[in-house]
């Protein structure tokens, strides 16, 4: 190397030497300037936006108490909701209570409850919805008064679907199979839902198609109910 640059001239010396020189001031220039330049403008900018940070901290800090009446009141809501939703942890559970809360409306009313289907649950939210079908029979008065029941109950229920069909009353009396059910001249059927705070069943909880099993006692979805 010290051979080769002795055979140089001093004009091919000075030409390497600027060479040199050009390629130092282009690599210094990417490998500290700018990178020296781009961390000064990032602490600039950081130096302008701490101020607005800085004032939207105090603004927080000046709506703590209302935040935390704001907060107070929210969970006061959601636990005076509480009470209208229906119980359980799991689906299965939330639309056994809601067969037992249409159970004994209808016996109150007087109302045959003749078979329970369970419906798929629906997120909604922070809560699920339980639907369940039923079909009912009895006179057009029972039917209206267990309709009435059902949104006078304690738990929030609404009823999505109404079917109503009219049975045949022939005009000779025949004796009736079971004589101790009253004489039924409606069959209705119901899609009844009310709301849980339950997100979904866990996996143990569910069938085979991810459809929640029936509550306990239950083989099938649709169940006849005797009374």
């Amino acid at each position: 190397m010290k051979r080769l640059w002795q055979r140089l001239s001093k004009r091919e010396k000075a030409l390497v030497l600027s060479a040199l020189i050009a390629f130092a001031l282009v690599a210094g220039r990417y490998l500290l300037l700018d990178p020296f330049l781009e961390r000064r403008e990032w602490v600039r900018s950081q130096i302008e936006i701490q101020p607005q940070h800085l004032a939207k901290n105090l603004r927080y800090l000046a709506r703590k108490k209302e935040i935390g009446e704001n907060l107070e009141r929210v969970q006061s809501e959601l636990k005076s909701l509480e009470a209208v939703l229906l119980a359980g942890d799991t689906p299965p559970v939330s639309a056994s209570n809601l067969q037992e809360i249409l159970q004994n409306a209808a016996a109150k009313d007087g109302v045959q409850v003749i078979t329970t289907r369970f419906l798929n649950p629906e997120p909604m939210g922070p809560f699920t919805k339980i639907p369940i079908q039923v079909e009912v029979g009895g006179q057009l008065e029972q039917v209206i008064s267990l309709i009435k029941s059902l949104e006078a109950a304690e738990k929030m229920l609404v009823i999505n679907e109404l079917n109503l069909r009219s049975l045949f009353v022939p005009a000779v009396p025949r004796p009736q199979a079971n004589p101790a059910l009253p004489a039924q001249n409606l069959r209705a059927s119901l899609v009844i839902s009310g709301l849980a705070r339950i997100q979904s069943a866990p996996p143990g909880e569910r069938g085979e198609q991810g459809r929640p099993r029936p509550p306990e006692g239950n083989t099938a979805n649709k169940i006849p109910n005797q009374r």
